[in-house]
């Protein structure tokens, strides 16, 4: 246990994690009176953001006390106190160097105070705003990240499956010819490998594509599959079509750059098993640009979102292009989307919904907090299988980072499980242009 610190909170970590007071230790805890001020502001609407701030002030309402404002509250055994800071001061060093009294600059303040009355002990801003650290750092104030569901480990979206080479020519025979599969000492892998990992053997004469399945405790080989005329055109597509299709793998993530197929096979996959579910369910949260909120687009809430829902029918309309106009598929899907078994909205849109029985995908994950996924997987009724796909490099909501986002930090947390699997996409099938462009611009 090191020394006891003191943490002022910015408004944008609560957002992120309502819980995040009980993530400190021993630490004690400031929330300067302007960061209550800020989440009154987010108190009304539909949006995860809204939905925490209305849980923080009902959690700060049941723990209150007088005692907040002057001696702090316990925030139980082996935490720190919790205090609400409310002094107007306003430091000549930070006014030199930030003259405008907003928000940012008025928590700076309070963690200048803090440091001047407590010089021997330790006061430090946490934001998940990068520009506001860079203003504590340029004051010689101490600040950092709120790191509590940071994701240590990301070289696994750097590259695709494992290949293990010089593999006993005798053993992947055995494999290729046995249904059941082999078990994974007679591989002797020179790494460990999770539940339903993929990856290719290679012997001097033959090579194959191969998963430990975690239902048999056995390595079995992988067959290319096709889906709703949808095909892998690559070994990791091929893996991440077999996982799709599996029944006994109940949560999914499928990661990659633009372009390497993600959302489609997903989509391919759901309609292909269409029989098994009652609704498939295609959603993707809403990142406003240019800072306008949805409120700026005309027409009511369906036409607003429609221009951020168009990617999703452009994979279905992929689909629907490889099919004649009266053919049986064509008229399927129609009638899919007709009686609402097949849905494309937003992810807002399903708070309610039941999700039962549902495939559900989710789409562009990499934009959702980690209490944002936990709160869409909690929901999994029976028979719901429910799919995350996303690129962990192209992060559009501005708190969010590669090492912090929902999509990395459900991947990280779930390996290994029986019912997941991560499969990652590398190699782009859009077109040659669009690979050569996600390649070197």
């Amino acid at each position: 246990m090191g020394a006891k610190k003191n943490f002022v909170l910015d408004t944008n970590v609560i957002l992120h994690d309502y819980k995040c007071i009980y993530n400190f230790q021993e630490n004690d805890i400031y929330l300067p009176i302007v960061v209550l001020e800020e989440l009154d502001k987010f108190k009304k609407g539909n949006e995860q953001i809204n939905f925490n701030a209305r849980e923080f002030v009902r959690e700060l309402d049941e723990i209150s006390t007088d005692d907040m404002f002057t001696k702090g509250v316990e925030l139980g055994i082996g935490l720190g106190k919790l205090f609400v800071y409310t002094g107007s001061e306003y430091p000549e060093k930070i006014a030199k160097a930030f003259s405008e009294r907003i928000p940012d600059h008025k928590i700076l303040a309070v963690v200048e105070a803090l440091a001047e009355a407590h010089p021997k002990t330790k006061s430090i801003l946490v934001s998940k705003d990068v520009n506001l650290r860079m203003k504590a750092k340029s004051l010689g104030l101490l600040a950092e990240d709120y790191i509590t569901d940071k994701v240590t480990n990301v070289d696994v979206f750097d590259k695709a499956h494992e290949v293990f080479e010089d593999v006993d020519a005798d053993v992947i025979d055995r494999l290729y010819s046995s249904t059941a599969g082999i078990s994974l000492d007679e591989l002797k892998l020179p790494k460990h490998v999770e539940s339903n990992e993929c990856f290719v053997l290679k012997s001097s004469r033959s090579t194959v594509l191969a998963k430990y399945d975690a239902a048999s405790q056995m390595v079995v080989k992988v067959k290319k599959g096709k889906a709703f005329g949808i095909e892998g055109r690559n070994a990791e597509q091929t893996f991440a079509l077999d996982a799709l299709m599996n029944e006994d793998l109940k949560l999914i993530a499928v990661t990659g750059k633009a372009g390497t197929g993600k959302t489609l096979l997903a989509l391919a996959a759901a309609l292909q098993q269409h029989e098994a579910y009652s609704h498939i369910l295609l959603a993707r949260p809403i990142v406003a640009m240019s800072n306008k909120d949805l409120g700026f687009l005309p027409g009511d809430e369906k036409q607003k979102v429609g221009p951020y829902m168009q990617p999703l029918f452009d994979n279905l309309n992929v689909i629907k292009n490889q099919f004649g106009p009266t053919s049986k598929e064509l008229r399927l899907l129609e009638d899919m989307q007709k009686s609402e078994k097949l849905v494309i909205e937003a992810l807002a849109f399903i708070r309610g919904r039941s999700l039962s029985n549902t495939y559900v995908i989710v789409d562009e994950a990499q934009n959702l907090t980690p209490h944002e996924i936990k709160t869409i997987i909690t929901r999994a009724g029976e028979g719901c299988k429910m799919v995350f796909t996303g690129d962990v490099q192209q992060i559009d909501t501005p708190y969010l980072d590669m090492q912090s986002n929902g999509l990395v930090y459900m991947i990280d947390k779930m390996k290994g499980q029986d019912i997941f699997a991560h499969v990652n996409l590398v190699k782009g099938e859009r077109s040659h242009l669009s690979e050569l462009a996600s390649n070197l611009l």
